[in-house]
């Protein structure tokens, strides 16, 4: 029975390019000249660093100017709470990766609801759908790609 896969991934190389780049302008920009602005990036989480608001409010459009060139969508970041270190500012972002379960659920509802001959199913961070026809499985892709926006999803694993 064919079947694909609902997933949500961030492609980490480009996302380490893009804080590489971000760094990068950071220390050549001159209105950073002698302030203590730098992205950190552990694995999935990233940490913002600056002097003031004004400061880490540029720092993270910076960093989302880059993640957007280099293909990395930005409905990934989540941003923390800000974080005031003596007279300094820290912001943590974290990398959204895998669709959490209530995206999960809200797929498969909509699948479910959009009588489409197709069946979805919750595979650890992917939602796996079936069905019977290839029309209806490209039917499908277009419900989910309409309806959910607040994640951003790849359609993989295609088996038919």
């Amino acid at each position: 029975m064919p079947s694909f896969d609902v997933t949500s991934d961030v492609n980490k190389v480009e996302l380490k390019n893009a804080v590489d780049q971000a760094t990068k302008e950071i220390q050549t920009r001159f209105d950073f000249k002698g302030s203590d602005a730098r992205v950190e990036q552990n694995e999935l989480v990233l940490t913002l660093y600056a002097d003031d608001d004004f400061k880490l409010r540029q720092v993270m459009d910076l960093l989302t100017t880059k993640c957007a060139k280099r293909g990395v969508d930005t409905r990934a970041l989540e941003v923390k709470h800000l974080e005031k270190i003596g007279t300094k500012v820290k912001q943590i972002v974290t990398v959204k990766e895998g669709i959490d379960q209530d995206n999960a659920k809200k797929i498969v509802r909509l699948i479910k609801d959009s009588k489409l001959k197709v069946q979805a199913s919750i595979q650890g961070a992917a939602v796996r759908i079936s069905g019977a026809k290839r029309d209806d499985l490209q039917a499908a892709i277009q419900l989910v790609r309409d309806s959910i926006k607040e994640i951003p999803v790849q359609f993989g694993n295609f088996r038919d």
